[in-house]
């Protein structure tokens, strides 16, 4: 698995990408979204987008033909307000590595829980299945979200509220054509623990956008 560490501005925000070894021509995306305490300037400290999530992990045999990438967030800003730069990051990186655009999906963790619904909610059209994980998002707005979604909170969560996501299950329970979820008794704010799994990964990748 090839490994790429990009430091400049050039794609919006610095990203570290997994790369599997035997990739197709049309390969699907995965795009992580960190918490708030992975954020970094210029990419100098862009490792901490590791800290969490499916870097500790995915391989070559679990990633299959997808490419895992990792934005990191500017320190002063977080993934709710860059909405429409995740999207403008998405479709460089859509053209670089000529993903197949029926397979795109979205997860975050905490602050990156939150960019998730935003940003899906924003540009519902884009992806094939989300991910959010001890996020919140806009329940008045969940209609808009028609892809399969997947939403975990640790029901001990004392730096995030699991109301949060569980207003959002509640309204999207008669909406969505799939919701899971899982809220974890006794867990607090790591429960990107339990979700970041290679049954999440599987998850994912069993989901195809409609043409």
């Amino acid at each position: 698995m090839k490994i790429i560490k990009q430091k400049n501005n050039e794609k919006i925000f610095p990203y570290i990408a997994y790369v599997p070894d035997e990739l197709s021509s049309a390969p699907a995306l995965l795009i992580q979204l960190h918490g708030a305490g992975e954020r970094g300037e210029g990419g100098e400290d862009l490792d901490r987008v590791l800290i969490h999530g499916f870097s500790k992990i995915v391989n070559d045999e679990n990633l299959k033909n997808t490419i895992l990438i990792m934005p990191q967030c500017p320190t002063e800003s977080f993934w709710a307000a860059k909405v429409e730069s995740i999207k403008k990051f998405i479709d460089k990186v859509i053209d670089e590595f000529s993903i197949d655009t029926s397979r795109i999906y979205l997860c975050g963790l905490s602050m990156g829980g939150f960019g998730t619904w935003y940003t899906a909610m924003a540009y519902p059209d884009l992806f094939a299945a989300i991910a959010p994980c001890c996020g919140g998002g806009m329940a008045w707005n969940a209609g808009v979200l028609k892809m399969p979604i997947w939403a975990f909170h640790g029901l001990n969560d004392s730096v995030v509220s699991p109301h949060h996501t569980i207003e959002m299950i509640e309204k999207l329970k008669d909406l969505s054509p799939e919701l899971k979820y899982d809220l974890y008794e006794g867990v607090g704010h790591n429960s990107w623990d339990l979700a970041f799994t290679t049954e999440l990964l599987d998850w994912f990748f069993s989901h195809k956008k409609a043409e």
